[in-house]
């Protein structure tokens, strides 16, 4: 027996984890399509969450099942003690034959962000410029940190006598525009700031500097400082209004700053959600430079054909007839229809 399958903008990659064949996790399938999480790297260099998919024996029958009218999991009915393929599923195979005109596709497609993310970079309200950090009397000589040059930074971090001298009054904006630039500053040898990352290290002992290839990020330094000078300056004034309740400040670790939090703090509204992203994975490539990977779609006919017995065919096909599904998604999205049973 042998069932022809029609398909056009059959989608070849998948936005969640896991598998239609297992059951599902508790909380459900995990979104694994968001900008941010397309680009995770694993050890080995490579992008996990951009997830190719073609067809597989699991999609035949899945399709199979499809048509006789049974919507559940395909490991759902596989479960079932009434289970149709039951014993027939060794003797089905497939051949999927690509359009030779149009056989691929990339595309960019919006995918909507069902988990309520937050934009990194993006803020709601108006600003708070008058929030006590930004204007009590240490508010200058506090943010001026982030105006010193690696070497003066250096030299604060190792000597707490060093005074900071900064005329410049900040508001949220010139603090994160100022974070924007260092973050932008290329790392640096540790034996340059060896006493200054000695020192941190002595003071945040739970914290854990990135350092690779002997190098580390300006940053890291800056953002550090931050908290070493709101230490020494609790000694002179009351700084309690700067922090949050956990002690710290808002949106900046000892390693770095998100946006998102900082902004959260220091506005009248709420984080700005992420209501979707364009698929796609952006990598730099030794040799090609940058590399667009979007997503993929495929035109093409799936032959599915069964080696079972004549009156199990006849069922199957009266089964099929009986149902009539006119359509369906193969794998994800895209039309698909049967063309031919023979």
């Amino acid at each position: 027996m042998r069932i022809t399958i029609k398909y056009e903008a059959s989608w070849r990659n998948s936005f969640l984890d896991g598998s239609n064949s297992e059951p599902l996790p508790k909380g459900g399938r995990t979104f694994v399509g968001s900008m941010t999480t397309l680009g995770k790297r694993d050890n080995q260099g490579n992008y996990p969450n951009f997830i190719k998919r073609r067809i597989t024996h699991d999609t035949v029958m899945g399709v199979l099942n499809r048509l006789i009218g049974d919507q559940r999991k395909l490991y759902q009915s596989r479960n079932c003690p009434k289970y149709f393929f039951s014993g027939l599923e060794e003797h089905i195979s497939f051949n999927d034959q690509q359009n030779q005109s149009e056989p691929i596709n990339t595309e960019t497609v919006y995918i909507r962000n069902m988990e309520g993310n937050a934009d990194q970079n993006s803020f709601t309200g108006m600003i708070k410029a008058n929030d006590p950090v930004f204007t009590s009397d240490y508010s200058n000589i506090f943010w001026g940190v982030l105006t010193l040059d690696i070497e003066s930074l250096c030299y604060f971090i190792v000597d707490e006598s060093f005074q900071v001298s900064s005329s410049e009054q900040f508001n949220p904006l010139d603090v994160l525009q100022k974070l924007d630039e260092l973050n932008k500053l290329k790392a640096i040898d540790i034996e340059t700031v060896k006493n200054a990352l000695d020192t941190l290290q002595k003071y945040f002992s739970d914290v854990a500097y990135k350092i690779v290839d002997n190098k580390i990020k300006p940053i890291e330094l800056y953002c550090s400082a931050l908290y070493l000078q709101i230490s020494r300056l609790n000694e002179e004034y009351d700084v309690s209004l700067a922090l949050t309740k956990n002690g710290g400040l808002a949106g900046i670790s000892k390693r770095g700053y998100t946006p998102k939090d900082f902004m959260d703090r220091y506005t009248t509204g709420s984080k700005k959600p992420i209501w979707g992203n364009p698929y796609q994975l952006k990598e730099r490539r030794k040799g090609e430079g940058e590399v667009v990977s979007l997503l993929t779609k495929a035109n093409g006919t799936l032959d599915i054909l069964l080696s079972i017995p004549e009156d199990k065919a006849q069922q199957l096909k009266e089964m099929i007839e009986a149902a009539g599904v006119s359509s369906f998604y193969l794998g994800k999205k895209g039309l698909a229809y049967v063309d031919v049973i023979r």
